[in-house]
């Protein structure tokens, strides 16, 4: 009997083995290059650079989503991507890259994104970016950038989005939604 019983536990750990490693090989299967939209942007600087290839592939990146003209959010977290750039130094554009992607990609053309930049001192190895307003919302959703509720999703003006920590180790784009204090 106790045989009997062995073999039906190792049976079954074999069949939830298989099966666990058919969902790890699922995953597996969807690369980063097929999960990240590879779309055409715009750099404060007026180069067209692809989001995938150009700017995240391989790379440490920090990405915000703002808008130049968004009140008080977007410049106090621009002037802590500021320090934060001070603080990393040398390291922002060879080992860490920046950029600042948009919501408003009508009205924030590359030469406003500059003028912006250079409000806030911003160096070498942050880049802000406009693009197409459809390929902008697919990064927005594609990175997390959204809140389960439509209602605050549609409102980007009045939601704060952090990251989790628990998030960030994980690797994930998962983000939550803050009311601003």
């Amino acid at each position: 009997m106790r045989r009997r019983n062995f073999l039906a536990i190792g049976a079954a750990a074999l069949a939830a083995r298989s099966s666990t490693s058919g969902n790890i090989r699922r995953a597996l299967a969807q690369t980063p290059a097929s999960y990240f939209p590879n779309v055409v942007l715009r750099t404060h600087e007026d180069k067209s650079v692809r989001f995938y290839d150009d700017l995240i592939k391989g790379k440490i990146v920090v990405i915000n989503f703002m808008y130049t003209s968004c009140g008080d959010i977007c410049p106090g977290m621009t002037q802590n991507l500021v320090d934060v750039q001070r603080i990393l130094g040398e390291r922002v554009g060879r080992d860490i890259f920046m950029y600042s992607i948009s919501l408003r990609p009508v009205l924030d053309t590359p030469e406003i994104l500059k003028d912006y930049a250079e409000t806030f001192g911003v160096q070498p190895g942050w880049l802000f970016l406009t693009g197409e307003a459809d390929d902008i919302e697919l990064l927005r959703r594609k990175l997390g950038f959204v809140d389960p509720d439509p209602d605050l999703d549609a409102d980007l003006e009045e939601i704060l989005w952090l990251c989790p920590p628990e998030a960030a180790s994980a690797g994930k784009s998962s983000l939550t939604a803050y009311p601003p204090l």
